[in-house]
C-alpha cells in the first residue's frame, strides 16, 4: 500500500466528530514522514476539524512550504485561510486567499471563504460584493444572466459603501 493510499484510508475513516482516531492514526505517518507535504496537510486537516486551529496552522504552513500541488495546494490555502480566520488573524487570511484566489481563480469556494473572512473582519459590504460576484460568475442560468449587469453594479456600489466606511476593498 502507498503512502497516498494509507492516507486515502484514514481520511476517509474520519468522524468528523471525534477526530481523536483520525490525528492517533496519521501522527505515526507524520514521524515516519515528518516532510512529506501531504502527510503535513492531512495532519492539519485532522487537527483544523477537530477544532485546534493553533495546531493545524503549523502543519498547513509546513504543508505550503513542502511543495504542495494541484488540487491539495488549493484545499490547503483554503483551510489555512480558514485556519487563520477562526484565530482572528484576518488580514493575514486575506492575503492567504489573494494568493489562492489568483493561483486558482475558478475556485468559487476559495471566493466563498474569503467573503467570510472579509464578514467576520468587519467589512459586510465588501464580503456581500464579493459573494454577488460569485454568483454572476458561478451561477450559468439564464434568470442570473439577464440582471448580471444589475448585480455587478450592486457589487460595486456596496464596495463603495464600505470604503466610504473605511474599509479596504
Amino acid at each position: 500500500m502507498t503512502l497516498d493510499d494509507e492516507l486515502d484510508l484514514i481520511v476517509g475513516r474520519r468522524d468528523r466528530d471525534d477526530m481523536q482516531p483520525t490525528i492517533d492514526a496519521l501522527l505515526p505517518l507524520h514521524a515516519a514522514h515528518p516532510e512529506d507535504a501531504r502527510v503535513l496537510y492531512e495532519v492539519g486537516g485532522a487537527y483544523d476539524t477537530a477544532g485546534q486551529e493553533d495546531l493545524a496552522r503549523g502543519f498547513y504552513e509546513k504543508a505550503l512550504a513542502a511543495g504542495l500541488e494541484g488540487d491539495l495546494l488549493r484545499r490547503c490555502y483554503l483551510q489555512y485561510g480558514s485556519t487563520l480566520r477562526n484565530l482572528g488573524e484576518y488580514e493575514t487570511s486575506l492575503e492567504v486567499f489573494g494568493t489562492a484566489r489568483a493561483m486558482f481563480p475558478g475556485s468559487p469556494a476559495l471566493g466563498i471563504f474569503e467573503a467570510i473572512t472579509l464578514h467576520a473582519a468587519g467589512r459586510p459590504d465588501a464580503a456581500v460584493a464579493a459573494l454577488l460576484e460569485l454568483v454572476v460568475t458561478h451561477l450559468d442560468t439564464p434568470d442570473v444572466e439577464r440582471y448580471t449587469p444589475a448585480i455587478r453594479g450592486n457589487a460595486a456600489h456596496m464596495r463603495r459603501l464600505g470604503e466610504a466606511a473605511g474599509h479596504r476593498p
